[in-house]
């Protein structure tokens, strides 16, 4: 079954305009699935745009999320805080925009626009693991002196974990940065190899005397041995004080491919498990794992040692402390959840809310919902720990909107009754009257149900649950604690992200990168920038790519080469991508799903064959009928009129007014999402069963029928 890797739940979004409220993106829903492209398709204000801004948390600031959720790993985007969102956004959801130009510092060389976010995000990432290890370890302590009388013990065992924790850090920061040293080496040889063959010009004399320096730096067991380094050495050394030598390029380029050829060897090295180590030589510290050959070997030994010494009965105790910490949290739950369900119904059998009977009933709910939350399992909840802070905010805005709506509505009217009245005597007003900005009571009001009815079933389903293993929820942890402390002592250094870069700009398919590194943005053509952009994008290596129009400011053939490589980063990666166009023609070869979008809905939505094969929405059908290609010889169809003004959304189908296939009911009522198949949802009346039989335009059956026929003969 394939993995939902994002989904997206009755979102709402407005924006405050001058001209009044816009209703950008009206309840959509979609999900997206790992590994596989979802298209959104629409004209320009649609709410494509918009849509993909929201997951990625960069909403402009006059934007208001009406309601709905974006679920991103156990997560809702909408709810979490911004020191939640910067681990996410750029990490785990990267996003391509549409014009390279203006998303490149013009100022700043592309290489360091490449290194900068790389080298940032490692050092949020040291911080952030410090903080959660010593958060989560203290919280470990604290559930085994509930269960464990011996307190020396626990504390025995927490630091003895942390103690050989600490040493196993040290292991492997002395092993990291050999081999960042290495690493960045490597490059720089191969820059410098790369000038040689060019015939450029080289202080060679500084530059071997810089490698030799740098190279000591890269000695470690597990990385450049000693004397693997002498040889080389001795030979930059002899080159370096004689003349002729230096004046040999040919000489000069096979010692420095050697010197490559002893680092690459150094880095792939396999290196040993530095946690198992840690213990032994926090137990033995005088042992030396250089006389083990075999790092198999040593691995072994380590972890029969460090299960049977001590991790054995940490898990075993550690595990009782974990099940307390459910314990509690669950004991905790019971009782809530029935203030909860109070808290439920005050606001559904009331109409008139009080502020003040909220806020009594409130205040200790939310400390509450704190101290419920099992703060020591790894996976988080964030409907626990968003509860607060989203509540709040719905109860804010739904009591500005009661205080605040009365006046602008009284405000609307005094204006529009002195618009009337120029009117009527014959004059031209030269201003508009602006629509009120009303907040929507009952759909705020909604809101606030929703949360407490999202905590409601979240408490009910871990009451209910059978399924939590104990053991398994303390091996967890310990596998967190050795991330936390691997992401504690591995930094980015400058010549480890230089080598990422050069390795980046490769993979997108730019020629020299060495070279291309230290240029500007304006020294590339259009398709090579947003190779750049697509590069700083992939940098984190994230689980969903967001791509906003890449290939709109492009000419056809580079539009093309765009899509095939975004196309190949998607299946060498497994990444899922979001793929936003106005073009169905891009679609094609692109999208496993598209998702049609019309005034900020989703009007049809289908498998890439549904959509091509079998249109179903008037919409859907306009767009393709718009759409070039080699063999239609009719003349394509322009789609009249323009999309409705937001402001004011129109009461039936919001393409009616466009549609040459408009029925009566399209003016009067919002047609539902019709099932046309398991895959298969557009939301048009026309799929009523007593609507008349429409048949798609001519051009589009033709279309069709060719592109099945031809599909035929390629398959044959």
């Amino acid at each position: 079954m394939e993995q939902k890797k994002l989904q997206v739940k009755n979102l709402q979004i407005s924006f405050r305009t001058q001209a009044g409220i816009l209703k950008a993106v009206r309840n959509i829903t979609f999900d997206l699935y790992t590994g596989e492209t979802l298209a959104i398709v629409g004209e320009s204000g649609s709410g494509k745009s918009v849509t993909s801004k929201a997951i990625i948390g960069i909403l402009a600031g006059n934007s208001i999320i009406e309601g709905g959720e974006i679920l991103y790993d156990g997560q809702d985007l909408l709810k979490i805080d911004e020191e939640h969102f910067h681990k996410i956004r750029g990490d785990k959801i990267a996003m391509i925009f549409q014009d390279p130009l203006s998303s490149l510092n013009p100022i700043m060389r592309v290489g360091k626009q490449l290194t900068e976010a790389m080298m940032l995000n490692g050092k949020a990432r040291q911080k952030s693991a410090r903080k959660e290890f010593g958060l989560h370890l203290k919280l470990l302590e604290q559930n085994l002196n509930a269960v464990n009388q011996d307190k020396a013990e626990n504390k025995q065992l927490v630091e003895t974990f942390n103690k050989f924790c600490l040493i196993a850090t040290n292991l492997e920061k002395d092993y990291n940065e050999a081999n960042a040293v290495a690493v960045g080496l490597k490059t720089e040889l191969e820059e410098l190899v790369f000038l040689l063959e060019k015939n450029q010009k080289v202080a060679l004399v500084p530059a071997l005397r810089n490698i030799r320096s740098k190279s000591k730096k890269a000695k470690h067991y597990y990385v450049v041995r000693e004397e693997e380094l002498i040889p080389i050495f001795d030979e930059i050394t002899l080159t370096i004080g004689d003349k002729k030598r230096l004046a040999d390029s040919v000489n000069v380029i096979a010692l420095l491919k050697k010197l490559i050829e002893v680092l690459e060897v150094g880095i792939n090295r396999e290196c040993p498990n530095f946690f198992r180590l840690g213990f032994y030589k926090f137990k033995n510290p005088d042992f030396d794992e250089t006389t083990f050959d075999s790092v198999k070997e040593l691995d072994e030994m380590t972890l029969n040692y460090l299960n049977n010494q001590f991790m054995s009965n940490f898990v075993a105790l550690g595990q009782k402390g974990v099940q307390n910490s459910r314990d509690v949290s669950i004991a905790k739950k019971k009782v809530l959840v029935v203030k909860l369900e109070q808290l439920k119904s005050y606001f559904l059998d009331n109409n008139e809310l009080s502020l003040k009977d909220i806020k009594k009933m409130l205040k200790p709910v939310m400390k509450e919902v704190n101290d419920a939350t099992d703060y020591l399992r790894v996976k988080k909840h964030s409907i626990e720990y968003s509860f607060g802070i989203s509540i709040v905010h719905e109860v804010k805005r739904y009591f500005e909107g009661l205080k605040r709506n009365p006046i602008n509505q009284r405000k609307y009217d005094k204006q529009k009754y002195k618009w009337d009245t120029l009117v009527n005597q014959g004059k031209s007003p030269t201003w508009k009257v602006v629509p009120p900005f009303l907040v929507d009571l009952e759909l705020t009001k909604g809101n606030i149900i929703k949360i407490i009815s999202d905590l409601i079933d979240r408490y009910y389903h871990d009451i209910n649950s059978k399924t939590f293993d104990a053991r398994e929820e303390m091996i967890i942890l310990v596998d967190f604690f050795k991330e936390q402390a691997s992401r504690l002592v591995y930094r980015v250094t400058p010549g480890i992200a230089k080598t990422r870069a050069l390795a980046l700009l490769k993979e997108v398919g730019i020629p020299e990168p060495a070279v291309r590194y230290k240029q500007y943005p304006f020294e590339f053509s259009g398709g090579m920038r947003q190779r750049i952009v697509i590069a700083i994008a992939l940098s984190a290596n994230p689980d969903i790519l967001i791509c906003d129009e890449p290939t709109t400011a492009l000419d056809v053939t580079i539009q093309s080469q765009i899509l095939e490589l975004i196309n190949k980063i998607k299946n060498e990666r497994n990444i899922s991508v979001i793929f936003i166009t106005h073009d169905l023609g891009v679609v094609a070869n692109m999208a496993d799903h598209v998702a049609v979008m019309y005034a900020g809905k989703i009007v049809e939505y289908g498998t890439v064959e549904d959509i091509f094969y079998d249109p179903r929405h008037p919409y859907t059908w306009a767009l393709l009928s718009s759409m070039p290609d080699l063999d239609t010889k009719e003349k394509l169809d322009a789609i009249p009129g323009t999309p409705p003004n937001l402001i004011y959304p129109p009461v039936g189908d919001a393409f009616a007014e466009r549609n040459k296939y408009a029925m009566e009911i399209d003016f009067e009522k919002e047609p539902p999402l019709f099932q046309v198949s398991e895959t298969h949802y557009a939301a048009t009346w026309l799929l009523h069963p007593s609507a008349p039989k429409v048949e798609p335009p001519k051009i589009i059956i033709e279309r069709i029928n060719r592109m099945k026929k031809e599909a035929e003969n390629y398959g044959k």
